[in-house]
């Protein structure tokens, strides 16, 4: 059985652009009245994705020979496997096959044969994330120029000169929550949640780009309830970055720690209804707490109400 569970997920991006605007030349998306760097939760799910069809897993937000296919032809290509055909299709088949919809959820637009109107399957995914931000001010590398050694025409010499738009560094947070109802009705299952964790460990170093390297998961919380109505909320609101630089100075993982004092006191008030608290602390992040600086686990023993140490599970 699956309960509710909140999920806190930070990663660094270092000399890269995270995720970049479309609408503003790729530039890295940015909250300039504060500052800060976003990434979209599209984004984040695009490397778990990735992942987990790597892996071997059926998606079905991927492609088919490196060639973007339709939502129609997607699930024909399902009911094929099946044996089936597009009308035959049932719910069970498309959950039982398809990880990225058990998990994230998913619309599924079908064409009619005849031209006319279409129908549509739509799921909404017990796993769901929010924007992330950086959680300090970041500053966007100056110069963007890039050449190329090959001409933008035939007949010219010189190469072409583009736009590559990074910033020096940001900690990125992600919020996200795990429903247990919609579990029940995606089906779900423990060993589904257990692949996303190992995602969250392991996507973004092992599926890097030119523009993406550079980026490296940090730490991963899951806070799982023993019940399907609990939430403590956005768990970025109990965390933020110390450090002796100016925030946007900040150029590397050794420049901050991050204070989790106010989300161990969140912990606490909770812990009657915690079942679990799953973790992962990348090695080069400095984690402290009332002026103690050690690893999360020492932190939530040390600072933690008696029982919430026995309740940590390492991913």
């Amino acid at each position: 059985m699956i309960n509710n569970s909140d999920i806190l997920y930070l990663y660094d991006a270092r000399l890269t652009n995270p995720n970049g605007d479309p609408d503003d030349e790729n530039r890295p998306r940015m909250d300039f009245e504060r500052f800060r760097n976003l990434v979209s939760d599209v984004r984040l799910k695009r490397y778990f994705r990735d992942y987990l069809q790597e892996k071997g897993h059926e998606i079905f937000v991927a492609k088919a020979e490196d060639k973007t296919i339709n939502a129609t032809q997607r699930l024909k290509n399902l009911a094929q496997k099946n044996d089936k055909t597009i009308k035959e299709l049932t719910t069970d088949m498309v959950l039982d096959n398809l990880i990225d919809v058990r998990l994230f959820g998913a619309t599924m637009p079908i064409q009619a044969a005849d031209g006319g109107k279409g129908s549509s399957l739509t799921f909404t995914g017990p796993v769901q994330f929010n924007w992330g931000f950086s959680l300090h001010e970041v500053d966007l590398v100056e110069s963007n120029s890039i050449t190329s050694h090959f001409s933008s025409e035939s007949g010219k010499e010189q190469g072409a000169i583009g736009k590559d738009y990074r910033l020096y560094y940001s900690l990125i947070g992600f919020h996200g929550v795990v429903s247990g109802m919609r579990a029940e009705k995606t089906k779900m299952t423990e060993e589904d949640l257990e692949l996303l964790r190992q995602a969250m460990k392991k996507a973004i170093p092992m599926l890097a780009t030119r523009s993406k390297i550079g980026q490296y998961p940090r730490l991963i919380i899951q806070v799982e309830y023993d019940n399907k109505e609990t939430f403590i909320g956005d768990l970025r609101d109990y965390i933020k970055v110390n450090s002796d630089l100016e925030e946007k100075k900040i150029r590397e993982i050794e420049d901050f720690a991050v204070d989790i004092s106010k989300l161990i006191e969140a912990l606490n008030s909770y812990q009657a209804n915690i079942a679990k608290i799953y973790c992962w602390q990348d090695e080069a992040l400095k984690l402290e707490a009332k002026g103690q600086e050690a690893s999360l686990a020492d932190l939530l023993g040390n600072h933690g109400n008696n029982g919430i140490k026995a309740k940590i599970k390492e991913i």
